[in-house]
């Protein structure tokens, strides 16, 4: 299989590279400075040039809090440069992955979401990620959406890694407790987005680790892990005070992947502690 992959330089993008190559694929792994996704021109050459199978569309702004305020660089990549992709992968005979967020939604439904429950974004990184889904479902009939939530690897930053620093520089560390959701680590990811691409089952895909917790629990047990100790303690959100709204439960029901026979992920818990014995 042919597979090229946006976004490759990303801590997603570096494991999907990984689990294609080692499956025998024929893989382009394009970063930002390879492929600038808002070029249209250049999207509909890189993907002319290669011929894929399938474009794994890992490529986003994924900066939350920097999405408030940069408005048009967000709906620039994270919608109109997903539209880019989905429309060469059109003229081109593609099939593509768009890897989309549980920030699509509002995190007061109180159950998880399933792919069948409405979306209703409450920041902008939400909004440009659900127009991207509308961009691609207009765009392409072979498209697989995948959502996922708090996504971290071993390449690039994350929520695990800047706990580790800050657990070992200070004495003392908040975090709030007042957001829960499915961390979801990118080795498991990127082999399930894989399992997924050898089935036609086109469509919308809840795709994380099994279980959840919230981001206090999450880091008391990657403090445990690494044998860090800090006085770690909770808080809420709006004493964080970050500049854009979370959905403070974000859980998402893989009941998709289920129905079409797609394996469990493993346990956050277990993946986690694979990352942090491969980064600590």
């Amino acid at each position: 299989m042919r597979v090229l992959i946006t976004g490759a330089g990303g801590q997603l993008g570096t494991d999907l590279t990984s689990v294609f190559e080692s499956a025998g694929d024929t893989v382009t792994a394009l970063d930002r400075a390879g492929l600038d996704i808002t070029d249209v021109d250049a999207v509909d050459s890189a993907i002319q040039t290669t011929s894929p199978d399938v474009v794994i569309h890992s490529a986003a702004f994924t900066a939350v809090d920097a999405c408030e305020t940069k408005t048009e660089h967000a709906w620039s990549v994270n919608t109109t440069g997903s539209w880019n992709v989905a429309r060469a992968c059109d003229t081109y005979d593609a099939q593509m992955v768009y890897v989309s967020t549980d920030y699509v939604f509002d995190g007061s439904l109180g159950r998880p979401y399933t792919e069948f429950d409405p979306t209703c974004p409450v920041s902008m990184y939400g909004r440009t990620k659900e127009a991207g889904e509308q961009k691609v479902r207009d765009s392409l009939p072979q498209h697989y959406i995948v959502r996922t939530s708090w996504v971290h690897g071993a390449a690039g930053g994350n929520f695990a890694k800047t706990m580790l620093r800050l657990g070992r520089e200070r004495d003392a560390v908040q975090v709030v407790d007042d957001q829960c959701g499915s961390p979801t680590f990118t080795d498991d990811l990127a082999a399930q987005i894989r399992r997924l691409t050898q089935t036609d089952a086109y469509g919308t895909y809840h795709l994380t680790n099994t279980g959840h917790c919230t981001w206090f629990e999450f880091a008391k047990l990657i403090f445990e892990l690494a044998d860090v100790t800090v006085d770690l303690t909770p808080t809420d959100t709006a004493s964080f005070g970050a500049p854009a709204p979370r959905p403070a439960y974000s859980v998402l029901d893989n009941l998709m992947s289920r129905q079409i026979g797609l394996p469990a992920m493993p346990a956050w818990e277990d993946s986690l502690a694979r990352l942090i014995e491969r980064i600590a």
